[in-house]
């Protein structure tokens, strides 16, 4: 049964990314010849059509009975789909990014996130992705940075580029903090101060709130929590997940106004994030235990 299921839902997403990347490939190609006064509309008609694959996404999920999702929203009436909001959230599986979008759907702007530039070569994803204007973030080591000095800012570059193409109309921007998933291994190398959580990495955040500034409205904070362990994205196809926790409440944004030193910036935001990610590890702990 659970064999079944997983060649079932890996059909229908294929289906619907396929249908995705042939309409956006088409409206990625119109928008070369469209002038300025369309450009917007188009971009933002390309940018809906998320809605429509994770709508399919969603119900592929529901139809399947891939898992069951207690969800706690709080003060979800403050939220709105016509604002813009900074999504951060801990990362464990690949089957975060379904979840992310299928329980986030209708209450807020689609998600765009932070993607590794090596996921570009994903037949039809990659395209997809690069198509609606997702960051693409490349790992630069300090070898290759004392190499070549320009790359220090490539990243910063690629967001501020991408914030552009957001500002445009209501977007979500998604920020897995941790810069990676959480594995046991991990942590260990890390020696990490949190029970249940990387360390989380501020510097994505800080592009975002510069190349946003102005119309970002809150930060949207999601804890997912696996009670029998994180899935592989596989055995989440096959219905393998037999529950998730989805814990959403919203934050403030870092307050850094007149903060004119980077280094005073970047410690202000790293003491956000802590305060952030130890109230998220403490939550975890009580959601396993439930």
């Amino acid at each position: 049964m659970h064999l079944l299921k997983g060649f079932l839902a890996c059909a229908a997403l294929l289906a619907a990314t396929v249908s995705v990347c042939i309409v956006l490939t088409w409206w990625a190609f119109k928008l070369n010849f469209t002038k300025n006064e369309a450009r917007s509309e188009l971009k933002q008609r390309m940018d809906d059509i998320i809605i429509w694959w994770t709508s399919a996404n969603r119900l592929m999920i529901k139809f399947l009975g891939l898992t069951t999702a207690n969800v706690q929203w709080h003060n979800r009436a403050e939220v709105s789909p016509n604002e813009w909001y900074l999504v951060i959230c801990n990362h464990q599986s690949w089957a975060d990014i379904l979840i992310l979008q299928t329980f986030l759907l209708d209450t807020i702007p689609p998600l765009k996130f932070f993607t590794k530039s090596q996921l570009i070569w994903i037949p039809f994803v990659g395209i997809a992705m690069y198509a609606l204007g997702f960051p693409y973030v490349k790992r630069v080591s300090r070898d290759q940075i004392r190499a070549n000095p320009a790359l220090r800012h490539v990243d910063r570059d690629n967001v501020f580029k991408a914030c552009e193409g957001f500002n445009n109309h209501p977007t979500c921007v998604l920020n897995f903090l941790e810069g990676t998933r959480f594995t046991a291994e991990k942590h260990r190398r890390q020696s990490s101060d949190y029970q249940h959580l990387l360390r989380p990495k501020a510097g994505g955040v800080d592009y975002v709130l510069q190349g946003m500034a102005g119309r970002l409205k809150t930060v949207v904070d999601v804890t997912i929590v696996y009670p029998s362990g994180a899935p592989t994205f596989w055995d989440f196809l096959q219905g393998k997940c037999k529950e998730v926790h989805i814990d959403i409440r919203q934050h403030s944004l870092p307050e850094l106004t007149g903060l004119e030193d980077d280094a005073q910036r970047k410690a202000k935001l790293a003491q956000w994030t802590r305060q952030i990610w130890s109230a998220k590890d403490q939550l975890i702990t009580e959601l396993l235990d439930v």
